[in-house]
């Protein structure tokens, strides 16, 4: 395995994809949101957050665009492309395909 910083950036990816399959989000927004729906167990900051966005916008997974509002700073929001919802399929998969085998290993569901 490639350790936890692996295991971080995959699930990053992951729940980024998930909420904007939902809907389309800003940045800052993006971060609020997966920290509000973990009760707080999960928080991914600015610094490694955007690189994330970036690299995925990159892959063509998410395409952003930036928005002005009258008295408000410029936001990039994000939405998820056709390539974007296929990876998510497949991560999703993967992921239960994951957390079933430490179930099974851990014995998780017992404890």
């Amino acid at each position: 395995m490639g350790g936890e910083n692996e295991a971080k950036k995959g699930s990053a990816e992951l729940l980024i994809l998930a909420l904007l399959d939902e809907r389309v989000v800003h940045g800052y927004e993006i971060g609020r949101l997966i920290e509000e729906r973990s009760q707080g167990a999960l928080r991914f900051n600015a610094a490694s957050l955007y690189p994330t966005l970036y690299r995925l916008e990159g892959e063509g997974l998410i395409r952003g665009r930036w928005v002005e509002k009258a008295g408000q700073r410029r936001r990039r929001y994000y939405r998820i492309t056709a390539k974007g919802r296929q990876t998510l399929a497949t991560r999703r998969r993967d992921w239960l395909e994951f957390v079933r085998a430490l179930e099974r290993v851990a014995r998780l569901s017992h404890a």
